[in-house]
């Protein structure tokens, strides 16, 4: 998750100094906003602000100057909250997928959901929605 002040700027300007963007950008910058995105800005050199990067999809929230720090921390807070074995499993599937593939993440849907079946995260998570309370995972 990208956290964008709304004052910031950004450009992938090596198109206009007579070289290309060697250090990744070419790889991540379509991955990230598409293809059509990357290249308007790869192509052009130009820049942009905080609110073009949320419309492509290069951050997920703009906040007031300064703020960023604060919110990114809010948001690891709510993702710490959740069920460890969960955010380890969602993180890996979707790496899995950007690096080996859907195919490759799909064949391993079932495995992972078969081990966390077994936690105790599990059964703390559906007790909590039957008893519409904040969930206390563990993490096993």
């Amino acid at each position: 998750m990208r956290i964008a002040a709304s004052n910031a700027r950004f450009a992938q300007i090596e198109i206009k100094r007579g070289l290309f963007p060697f250090g990744g950008a070419t790889i991540r910058f379509p991955r990230e906003v598409g293809w059509g995105n990357a290249m308007r800005y790869l192509l052009t050199g130009d820049e942009f602000n905080a609110a073009e990067a949320l419309s492509i999809g290069l951050v997920q929230e703009v906040v007031e100057p300064g703020q960023q720090l604060t919110r990114a921390a809010e948001l690891a807070q709510v993702v710490s909250a959740q069920a460890p074995l969960g955010v380890r499993a969602t993180l890996k599937s979707a790496r899995l997928a950007m690096s080996e593939g859907e195919e490759v993440a799909i064949g391993q849907f079932l495995p992972e959901l078969q081990a966390i079946m077994q936690s105790e995260d599990v059964k703390e998570g559906v007790q909590s929605f039957i008893e519409r309370r904040q969930a206390n995972f563990k993490g096993r």
